[in-house]
């Protein structure tokens, strides 16, 4: 039975990833580098900033500059705070899909980001509520598709009073997705997965449980389906 459902952040509920995008070119460029925007959503989509450092210099044949790659994240993370101050467009049906489900399941997300900027969008676009747990960059060590950010989500969640009496299996937990490597974060979690194609092709995700292309098209049906 599906008793909870796990959010990823970026390019599931708020439009952020084109940002993103910019951002890590702007990043690559103080470097000598590039990012095209293909490389950015096969290779570094779900990776969180210190990891996106860490492949910058990988793939240019580089050893990793710790003290530069702080810099560099702190750098972004400054950048995105004062463009995201007035917030950023929910994608589309998020809102609606977040506040249906909200009325049935715990909500967790699992995320990248940083606590501070996936708190300041979700109240930007009133869904902060909606949420009882945030597990985030700040909260592991390791980056998706490692799936330390979905345990601790899945932690959390069964500290809530909601299952107190009977503890929640990361088997009853559903995990939505828009990149590959999440998929195999929360599958590595052992959560089943709802994939859609907001930031990579179909074909991409074909190892998820379900895909879809939006959240307009997702049968809630065939999602309750994979829990029986």
């Amino acid at each position: 039975m599906l008793r909870a459902v796990i959010f990823d952040f970026d390019g599931i509920i708020v439009d952020s990833e084109p940002l993103i995008l910019t951002l890590t070119q702007q990043m690559a460029a103080m470097e000598g580098w590039s990012v095209s925007e293909e490389e950015y959503y096969r290779d570094y989509l779900a990776l969180d900033d210190r990891r996106v450092i860490e492949y910058l210099y990988a793939s240019h044949g580089k050893p990793v500059d710790r003290a530069r790659r702080d810099e560099l994240a702190g750098w972004k993370c400054q950048r995105y705070e004062e463009i995201i101050r007035e917030g950023l467009p929910p994608i589309r049906g998020a809102a609606e899909f977040i506040t249906e489900l909200a009325s049935h399941y715990p909500l967790a997300i699992a995320s990248g980001s940083l606590r501070a900027e996936i708190h300041h969008l979700l109240t930007k676009m009133g869904l902060r509520e909606k949420f009882s747990v945030l597990a985030t960059a700040d909260d592991c060590q390791r980056s998706k598709p490692d799936p330390e950010v979905y345990l601790m989500a899945l932690s959390r969640l069964r500290a809530l009073p909601n299952f107190r009496d009977e503890s929640l299996q990361s088997e009853e937990c559903l995990a939505i997705e828009d990149a590959p490597l999440g998929v195999v974060a929360a599958q590595a979690a052992g959560l089943k997965c709802l994939a859609l194609t907001h930031s990579r092709p179909a074909a991409e995700l074909q190892h998820a449980d379900l895909v879809a292309s939006e959240f307009a098209d997702v049968d809630m049906r065939s999602v309750r389906a994979l829990f029986r």
